[in-house]
């Protein structure tokens, strides 16, 4: 057993130095050049050493999994021997606490992390209304975050709810075109979102003519969440017992008045849970929105607000630490940022309790 975590380890830590040494070697000797090769050898070690540090970084938690399972079971011994009875764990629990506790660790590191840098530059600059080069406020881009997340589900939630209530209650169960739009659902939740943001300069930008703005920006990431909607909703609809339509149709109900006063009340945490999943994809959102909404630091105003160009929390955070110039402030708006995202969440799953108890 010992021979095997250290092979495991040994195949980490080189993982991890191979893709260390693939990233220098690119920033070394490809990143400024234009051949064809050398242009090929450059995308192929771009892709490869993040691929290679991630399981590197994987493997190196391993020992970390296995001291809190022997931690847990230790706890339990102790527990057994006081209450004077033996107390069964089954293995697959014990890994899968194993590992939750790894990654809650390591997440825990990260946002304090970002408070230890971030807390100390939230200046009064940074929260001025209007966005100059001195201050870096970053109020507009909060606004423009909270418009931008808006319009992205008012378009995504009602269209991914209405396409999940037709898969699951009117579709027939088991037809080919309910398993071409799940299995089309499902890639489209792996597609990479600088991919979603191509699409959108193409078709929203060029196409349509709208230009770099809001209105773009938030099609491109309804497009983008749409798939994380249906089927989450799909999932909770699903999961909704049959004892309650068959009930429903019972007391003389139709179709339509079963599905939107018995099924989707009952499915609504877990509606809800996919919005709050959205939301979340929608503001840390960047790759998607340089494309689509570009980078201008101004609240959109006028007639015209929907085609202006805007500037979300994510961006200009990675606008301010790509220059170099405001890298603290761009750690006092990952801070904002986090703040942000903590607060929708919390306030989407107060809605669904209030609405589960209703």
């Amino acid at each position: 057993m010992k021979k095997e975590k250290k092979k495991y380890f040994a195949w980490g830590l080189t993982a991890f130095l191979t893709g260390c040494a693939l990233l220098i070697f690119y920033d070394v000797f490809y990143r400024d050049n234009s051949g064809t090769v050398q242009a090929f050898f450059a995308k192929l070690f771009s892709v490869l050493s993040p691929v290679l540090y991630g399981l590197g970084m994987a493997y190196l938690l391993a020992p970390i999994v296995n001291f809190l399972e022997r931690a847990i079971l230790r706890w339990r011994d102790a527990l057994a021997r006081k209450r004077g009875r033996a107390i069964r764990i089954h293995k697959g629990w014990l890994r899968a606490a194993s590992i939750f506790l790894t990654w809650a660790a390591v997440l825990v590191l990260l946002i304090g992390y970002i408070l230890v840098k971030g807390v100390p530059n939230l200046k009064t600059g940074l929260f001025a209304w209007e966005y100059t080069s001195d201050n870096v406020s970053l109020v507009p881009a909060l606004i423009n975050t909270v418009l931008m997340t808006a319009l992205s589900l008012v378009i995504a939630t009602p269209l991914g709810v209405f396409a999940a209530i037709w898969l699951v209650e009117y579709a027939p169960r088991g037809s080919k075109l309910v398993r071409v739009v799940r299995i089309t659902t499902e890639t489209l939740q792996g597609i990479p979102s600088i991919v979603f943001g191509l699409f959108g300069m193409l078709f929203f930008v060029t196409g349509l003519g709208w230009r770099l703005s809001l209105l773009s920006g938030g099609c491109t990431l309804a497009i983008m969440v749409l798939p994380l909607i249906m089927r989450t909703t799909e999932e909770a609809l699903m999961a909704v017992p049959d004892s309650y339509r068959e009930g429903s149709f019972g007391l003389g109900a139709g179709k339509l008045r079963t599905v939107f006063s018995i099924v989707l009340p009952s499915a609504m945490p877990g509606i809800l849970s996919g919005v709050i999943l959205a939301t979340g994809r929608i503001v840390g959102e960047t790759a998607a929105l340089l494309y689509t909404a570009g980078s201008v630091a101004a609240i959109p105003a006028g007639a015209d607000a929907l085609f202006d160009s805007t500037r979300t929390l994510a961006v200009h955070m990675y606008i301010r630490s790509s220059e170099g110039l405001h890298v603290n402030e761009a750690y006092g708006t990952a801070v904002v940022l986090l703040v942000l995202v903590l607060c929708i969440n919390a306030l989407s799953s107060a809605l669904a309790k209030k609405l589960t108890k209703a």
